[in-house]
């Protein structure tokens, strides 16, 4: 029953990924580079656990969260849409003071371990029956609501991205901002729009760690750079849900395979385990991640490889209703 363990916690772990990815494929449609996710999730997650823990109702604590990081959304879109302002340095910027601020508001947070009510867990009693298909099923299926709440937003998001008419004017807005304009859609109120919701998305991401699948407030380690992760995911996707969703998931089981290598003492049945031997080699696993996202992003970062790999054309480039075709 292990591997099914294991696959339930790569969906639980994915989870939080999926979130922050969704919020930064839907930003970045609509042109506007999203890579302040870690500020947003690190938000999310300290006032979502310190609503919970005030008011003992985790799903205002949820809401909570999910509304603090739409705010500092809207810091972001008036700096990049408004001011039209390098988006690089104002994503980093935003990713800044999401910290900062989580670390003034999460003072003491951490004290609440174990004592803040957290979102439900869902399971299903019936599958635990005796056999070894239900006890599996049960396993894998005993998710916490949210879990359940990211399966469904995956098919809900490509559909809007590609079958409905407001995705059609966000790719719109994302690759020829001029002719979407002369539609009559209005390019700047829908990437404000875009880069608000992406920022809730991600907050709600952040949430997901602290109230519901990782509990607790561990300062800057609740999201330990999940956000950034989210940003290569985004690249890797190729901005499609779909495809991104199998990227989180994937972390998602990569994390839990690096937790259950540096736990035991011998590794496939009497092979002695260096990572128990020698913690200090764990180090090396947990960098895996990390030099992916690291990868992607150079990948991403070169503007022609930029184009092969789908980027919106107009991605990181603001827009002024006088300067068509300039």
């Amino acid at each position: 029953m292990e591997i099914f363990q294991i696959l339930a916690s790569a969906l639980a772990g994915g989870t939080i990924l999926l979130f922050g990815m969704l919020g930064g494929i839907f930003t970045e449609r609509s042109g506007v580079m999203n890579l302040a996710i870690e500020g947003y999730m690190l938000l999310g997650a300290t006032i979502g656990y310190k609503v919970a823990a005030q008011t003992g109702n985790p799903w205002v604590g949820l809401l909570a969260g999910i509304l603090a990081a739409a705010v500092l959304g809207v810091l972001h879109a008036f700096i990049c849409v408004t001011l039209k302002a390098d988006q690089v340095v104002s994503g980093l910027a935003i990713n800044f003071v999401g910290t900062g601020v989580s670390m003034v508001l999460g003072a003491n947070l951490s004290n609440l371990i174990g004592k803040v009510n957290l979102l439900p867990t869902i399971t299903f009693p019936a599958l635990s029956n005796g056999s070894a298909v239900s006890e599996a099923l049960y396993i894998l299926t005993k998710q916490n609501v949210l879990v359940y709440i990211g399966l469904i937003m995956i098919p809900i998001a490509n559909w809007y991205l590609f079958k409905t008419r407001p995705g059609m004017h966000l790719r719109a807005i994302g690759e020829n901002p001029e002719a979407a304009d002369s539609m009559g859609v209005s390019v700047n109120k829908l990437r404000y729009l875009y880069t608000i919701l992406g920022a809730a998305l991600a907050g709600l991401g952040g949430v997901s760690i602290s109230v519901a699948i990782y509990p607790g407030w561990f300062s800057e380690l609740t999201t330990n750079g999940k956000g950034w992760i989210c940003v290569g995911l985004v690249i890797f996707s190729q901005w499609q849900p779909i495809r991104g969703a199998m990227g989180a998931y994937f972390f998602g089981l990569l994390s839990r395979v690096i937790l259950n290598l540096k736990i035991p003492e011998t590794l496939f049945g009497g092979i002695k385990n260096p990572f128990f031997a020698n913690p200090n080699l764990t180090f090396f696993l947990e960098m895996i991640p990390y030099l992916f996202t690291l990868i992607v992003m150079i990948i991403g970062a070169n503007e022609a490889r930029r184009k092969r790999i789908g980027a919106p054309a107009a991605l990181g480039q603001p827009y002024s209703r006088g300067q068509r075709g300039k």
